[in-house]
């Protein structure tokens, strides 16, 4: 994807270093760890990473085509460290055709830049506490694996899972989305390109930048008012971005399902203990007071929950249907990815990609 220049713009509109300094200052340490333990567990993970591949690839016949880097595990901090490497990626751009020839602002723009600065800082710095593993497309080619390990040590306690099972398991859903795309040639530039034409479906003006920088206001408000009823993405998305949202999600939903089929159709083969984990894991993932709820809907992590319970559907009826290599036709570009409708409607994809099949047990 292109990133355009972009002069200076962005210093009116976000403070990326304070941002950084925020998430850092804001995020919580996680659970007490020895150093031996903690020098363990990233070993551990790393291994299981690597375990984790063998059994993806076997699972779904699908291997990376290219180098895949080595899995970075990262502490709370280094994960909204990346982010915001990534993020400003996806903004630049945004920022730049947004505000056109605008030259830069004075005071004011310098405190808006710093307000919202904190604000994205706050947000990254609550989610640092809740993401257990990331494949970070914006980076760099072809990506990067991330595994946060003070949740993820964190989650297994509080679930009592076995340990090694519960990050083998992680291993397994994060390992699907790195195979995704890496061994699908197309994927990452397909989505960054749709992120792209995200950008360029914004309209130009300096009302819209505004909307950007409420919609991270309303994010960071969340996280103090559970009452707020907005929604982030009617902030900041514009009519024209509607049809790019929807393959988006689409697309979300489906490498999201992907990763939760596989992680357990390998599971039982290789994790004893899986059966528990998911049952108590789906129970952590619908639990959650008022306040929890609320942050959750508004920054978008409630859709992200759905996405795993429907793309996972979507999967199980592909693969009922036409078995894991009629499913994986999926990939092959992105004319074969489901539309939006078909996510809950497995057969209509069937017809469109293999043809008419014959009823399930007729």
């Amino acid at each position: 994807m292109e990133i355009r220049g972009y002069g200076g713009c962005m210093a009116q509109f976000v403070d990326w270093d304070l941002a950084a300094a925020t998430a850092g200052a804001l995020s919580k340490s996680g659970p007490a760890v020895s150093y031996d333990d903690a020098m363990q567990v990233v070993s551990e993970l790393r291994a299981l990473t690597d375990e984790a591949a063998g059994h993806v690839t076997a699972y779904t016949g699908l291997a990376p085509q290219v180098e895949v880097p080595p899995v970075r595990v990262v502490d709370r901090k280094d994960w909204a460290a990346v982010n915001i490497s990534g993020l400003k990626q996806v903004i630049i751009p945004l920022v730049s055709r947004l505000s056109g020839d605008k030259p830069p602002g004075g005071l004011a723009d310098a405190i808006g830049s710093r307000v919202t600065g904190v604000q994205a800082g706050t947000i990254l710095a609550y989610l640092s506490g809740r993401v257990l593993g990331q494949y970070e497309v914006f980076s760099g080619n072809p990506g990067q694996l991330l595994l946060n390990a003070p949740n993820i040590v964190e989650v297994e306690r509080k679930l009592g899972a076995d340990s090694r099972d519960f990050r083998l398991w992680v291993c397994l859903h994060e390992v699907t989305h790195r195979v995704q795309f890496t061994a699908v040639p197309w994927m990452r530039g397909y989505f960054l390109g749709e992120v792209q034409a995200f950008v360029d479906a914004s309209q130009s003006g300096e009302h819209i930048l505004e909307r950007l920088r409420r919609g991270v206001a309303t994010m960071s408000e969340a996280l103090r008012d559970p009452e707020s009823r907005a929604s982030v993405i009617d902030i900041v998305q514009t009519p024209a971005q509607k049809a790019v949202l929807d393959r988006l999600t689409a697309l979300m939903t489906l490498l999201e399902g992907h990763a939760e089929f596989v992680m357990d159709g390998v599971g039982p083969e290789v994790i004893p203990s899986v059966e528990s984990i998911r049952s108590k894991f789906n129970r952590r993932r619908e639990s959650g007071n008022p306040l929890e709820k609320a942050i959750r809907r508004l920054l978008g992590i409630e859709v992200k929950m759905r996405q795993y319970a429907e793309g996972r559907k979507f999967v199980h009826g592909v693969v009922e249907r036409v078995g894991m290599e009629g499913f994986n036709k999926v990939f092959d570009s992105p004319l074969t990815l489901p539309r939006l409708d078909e996510l809950g409607d497995p057969d209509a994809w069937v017809a469109r990609v293999h043809g008419p099949q014959p009823a399930i047990g007729g």
